[in-house]
């Protein structure tokens, strides 16, 4: 090293002035450890800074994606300098498939972050720096992203149990160089990361080196917009979550609720709904055009948006989210008038049972059954034998509902009830129980 050159202070000093709070009285830490130089320098620091914090309990996970020809090598590295730190290493061996549709770099990650949440440590950590910081939030521009995408990486997040913590995000990779070369570390190079086929790739090699020669504190400048856009999303958060509360009616929302707020508000809160059931893959667009059509729609009508997983539409003036179920099996179930809900996950509902006049309890002993359509059912009315295909479209249940509805028989094999619509007459009493089927997911 050129001894002319003045030494950066030490990053451990920064490192120990802002350990955050939240991570106070916790002690057993784990580092994710891919054998890089930004990982190599936060292990480094963490194993520097254990004299100064006694009680610090360090690990380290590497995860063996198997894509690179040196992989098992990097598995050799990382060992071998866990054990000059005395740092214990678990190793995780995953499986990236080709075939799915999403890239190996998103589905790489997803198996990362999938190993990591099994750590039995309190806190998770990552070495993620101002570098990555910016190329995230330019890569999320070029995505069209909202203030979620922009709020970039976050230094300190939960994950399962854990807390993940970036303590990195602060300093710049220039940085982190220095440290290592006046530390003597050593790490290992992905090839793949000179790759400009891959964006990020593609803006770290081409991209920023064009801004660092005219806008010098890009880096900076973008950590403060991921900064603001963060306060941001945490204030939209909040209101969406007061909003959601306010519309929510068990497992649905009341639409004449949501229609009562700004569009811009039922679109956040919508989307907060959706989030809530896992859903957060919906293009903005397709959001928007549910919310008019939800807007000017006659209140007969059925507006739909459909989702992979899901379809959200509007039934009885309330919004279900109905999962798309491929097939349907008959569900075998027992009348009990003590507990009067029976979730029907398989089925994407629940069944409820109010005394307000419906089946008798003759025709409820024994095992009851919910069974899907098969087409040509008829149910007995007061008028005669009235077809079930008839009778949901008289209830204004939307054709994707009516393929779902599930059918009510008796332990001999009778039709007793189309839920939620009708019974059979001859089984009807003022004094039974009236069969209500709840479609949608539990909230």
């Amino acid at each position: 090293m050129d001894v002319t050159r003045k030494m950066q202070p030490d990053l451990l000093d920064a490192l120990l002035a802002h350990w955050p709070d939240n991570l106070s009285g916790l002690c057993a830490f784990e580092l994710g450890l891919s054998g890089g130089l930004d990982s190599m320098v936060l292990l480094s620091l963490l194993a520097r800074a254990r004299q100064y914090q006694p009680q610090l309990r360090l690990s380290a996970v590497h995860v063996h994606h198997g894509l690179n020809a040196a992989a098992d090598d990097w598995v050799l590295h990382c060992q071998e300098i866990c054990r000059q730190l005395d740092v214990p290493l678990r190793v995780a061996r995953v499986v990236v498939s080709r075939a799915a549709g999403e890239s190996l770099e998103a589905q790489a990650r997803q198996q990362r972050y999938a190993v990591y949440a099994q750590s039995t440590a309190e806190v998770l950590v990552l070495a993620h720096h101002l570098d990555d910081q910016s190329e995230t939030v330019l890569l999320q521009l070029l995505r069209g992203g909202g203030v979620r995408a922009l709020s970039g990486i976050p230094a300190l997040r939960s994950l399962e149990h854990l807390q993940l913590w970036r303590p990195l995000l602060g300093f710049t990779r220039q940085q982190l160089e220095r440290y290592a070369s006046e530390q003597g570390l050593s790490w290992v190079e992905d090839d793949s990361n000179a790759d400009i086929a891959y964006r990020r790739n593609l803006l770290r090699h081409r991209i920023m080196p064009l801004l660092q020669q005219h806008v010098p504190s890009y880096r900076q400048q973008l950590g403060r917009t991921a900064w603001h856009m963060a306060q941001a999303s945490q204030l939209v958060d909040e209101v969406a979550a007061a909003d959601l509360a306010s519309c929510t009616t068990g497992a649905a929302l009341d639409v004449e609720r949501v229609l009562s707020f700004s569009p811009v508000r039922q679109g956040f809160l919508l989307m907060a709904w959706l989030r809530s059931m896992g859903q957060s893959q919906v293009a903005p667009e397709q959001l928007q055009e549910f919310l008019r059509q939800l807007r000017v729609a006659a209140a007969a009508s059925q507006p739909c948006l459909q989702l992979p997983e899901l379809v959200v539409v509007r039934y009885r003036q309330l919004l279900h989210a109905v999962p798309v179920l491929p097939s349907l099996s008959a569900c075998a179930l027992q009348f009990d008038p003590e507990r009067p809900v029976c979730r029907l996950s398989d089925w994407g509902g629940s069944l409820r049972w109010v005394r307000r006049g419906g089946l008798t309890l003759q025709s409820l002993v024994g095992d009851l059954q919910l069974r899907p359509r098969l087409g040509g059912e008829v149910l007995q009315q007061a008028v005669g034998r009235k077809p079930v295909k008839k009778l949901l479209q008289e209830a204004g249940i939307p054709p994707l509902l009516r393929r779902q509805w599930p059918l009510l028989y008796a332990a001999d094999g009778r039709l007793l009830a189309l839920p939620g619509v009708a019974v059979a007459s001859d089984c009807f009493s003022p004094e039974g129980y009236w069969p209500e089927w709840q479609p949608g997911l539990e909230g």
